[in-house]
């Protein structure tokens, strides 16, 4: 069973000011996905949907979360839990950077994802993906 050094955990190209770095995933023989990411003031993620249910650990800072038509300040000890098909994108609203810790139960939760606003994340311009924008 391997342990997961955070420190040396590959970084992945996400987004301006967004930093995402992979935990745990398929590499590790696991089904499931684990990442942590640092974000800073204004970055986020666009409004988007995956197929797979998502669990989001605020560890540090603050965001403004859009769970389908509502929104929410979640801030540092608290836990978005965004079910499958549910339409959520948010932003670090500061005052400093937020760090989070994401979760899924699949291999690949951007296999397929639906953007309804924005772009796909940095690492998916330019390969082929079943990830679409609406």
């Amino acid at each position: 069973m391997p342990i997961i050094d955070h420190t040396h955990a590959p970084e992945v190209a996400w987004r301006p000011n967004y930093r995402r770095w992979d935990l745990a995933g398929p590499q590790q023989g696991v089904n499931c996905t684990l990442a942590t990411s640092l974000l800073k003031v204004g970055a986020g993620a666009p409004l988007h949907s995956h197929e797979a249910d998502e669990l989001i650990v605020v560890l540090e800072g603050v965001l403004q979360v859009r769970l389908g038509e509502e929104t929410h300040t979640v801030q540092a000890n608290q836990t978005i839990v965004i079910p499958a098909n549910t339409p959520h994108g948010f932003t670090c609203i500061g005052p400093g950077s937020a760090r989070t810790l994401s979760f899924y139960p699949v291999p690949d939760p951007f296999a397929h994802t639906t953007y309804l606003e924005g772009i796909p994340p940095e690492v998916f311009r330019d390969t082929q993906t079943t990830s679409k924008t609406r």
